[in-house]
């Protein structure tokens, strides 16, 4: 079995369904014997072009162990999901566990914004 990253941008007026449609994608990979190593839920994010005339979209980012029939068989729902603008699997050598850069930039610009004193006026 392989290591694979995947990437989902997801339309942002469908964010309420992202907790049913993860549970759904890892139901496919955990039922064809494949892991799940890490899950992140970046959010509504900022894009910069638009993709169906829309300028935001939702993020998931998905670290999987599986096989290749299961990973077509994936991505074969990401295609004939309306919610699925785009995604990406990216091949991996070793599982990876640990935070992603995006999501320790996302804690480090939280810590910021904590830290900063309010305006009042």
């Amino acid at each position: 079995m392989r290591h694979y990253e995947i990437i989902l941008m997801i339309h942002p007026d469908q964010s309420e369904q992202v907790p049913a449609m993860l549970e759904r994608y890892k139901g496919m990979i955990l039922n064809g014997g494949g892991k799940v190593h890490r899950v992140e839920d970046w959010g509504r994010r900022q894009l910069v072009y638009q993709i169906r005339k829309l300028s935001k979209a939702h993020y998931l980012c998905i670290n999987i162990e599986t096989d290749q029939a299961i990973l077509s068989e994936l991505e074969h729902a990401f295609k004939f999901n309306d919610a699925v603008l785009r995604h990406l699997t990216v091949s991996r050598k070793q599982a990876d566990t640990g935070p992603s850069s995006m999501v320790k930039s996302m804690e480090r610009e939280e810590s910021r914004r904590s830290q900063q004193p309010e305006y009042q006026a």
